[in-house]
């Protein structure tokens, strides 16, 4: 055995079946980024990666095959000028939206969801019926639409010039609440480039172990 032979075999021995060196090593959001700082409801909180290497996802979340319809696997674009996000995107809008008004991360899954599982930090909990026509008084989706998103509405017109940027995420890419939610404010006029989707959802986020806070 030559020694190139030995020193791959020292390696593969050393990282073993659980594709880890060690069972401490660094577990950063980037290479050159710990940890990221988020404000939720007027508290810091830092968004990071859980440290323990062994960690593994949620049962929760562990289901290959959920029944579809309704868990049907989501496009990678929503809808033309909607722009698709991954968890790095997800982070920066997070920390944005704790400073810029003109900002809004929000959860759009309803039941025990939120509670189970948590939510990102910065988001805010709006399940989506609340946007839905279907299951929501119209006119309490329009008070939405002005006092939490900034819309504006002349007679049967609705004006989103000054209306906030809303980054939208569920369950993951099996999860349709929001895509339902992104679809319905299209269909009302909002512009496509003041919405933004996290396709990968909770799923996704707690594949890479990343924080999550309690819902208020």
């Amino acid at each position: 055995m030559n020694k190139a032979m030995i020193a791959a075999l020292s390696v593969c021995l050393s990282i073993g079946s659980t594709g880890v060196a060690n069972a401490d090593q660094p577990v950063n959001i980037t290479a050159t980024v710990p940890s990221v700082g988020v404000m939720h409801h007027g508290k810091l909180v830092q968004i990071v990666r859980n440290p323990d290497n062994f960690n593994q996802i949620d049962p929760d979340f562990s289901m290959t095959s959920r029944p579809c319809p309704p868990y049907c696997i989501q496009p990678m674009q929503l809808a033309p000028g909607v722009e698709t996000l991954g968890e790095l995107e997800t982070i920066e809008y997070a920390r944005k939206a704790g400073k810029d008004a003109t900002l809004m991360l929000i959860d759009s899954r309803d039941g025990d969801w939120p509670q189970r599982s948590g939510i990102i930090p910065g988001a805010v909990l709006i399940p989506w019926q609340d946007l839905h026509p279907a299951h929501t008084d119209p006119e309490k989706i329009a008070e939405t639409l002005v006092f939490r998103f900034g819309a504006s509405r002349q007679g049967s017109l609705w004006n989103f010039e000054n209306a906030k940027t809303l980054v939208f995420y569920c369950n993951g890419p099996w999860c349709g609440q929001s895509p339902t939610n992104i679809k319905q404010l299209l269909s009302l006029g909002y512009p496509a480039h003041k919405l933004k989707w996290y396709r990968g959802g909770m799923q996704d986020w707690k594949v890479l172990g990343l924080s999550t806070v309690p819902p208020r």
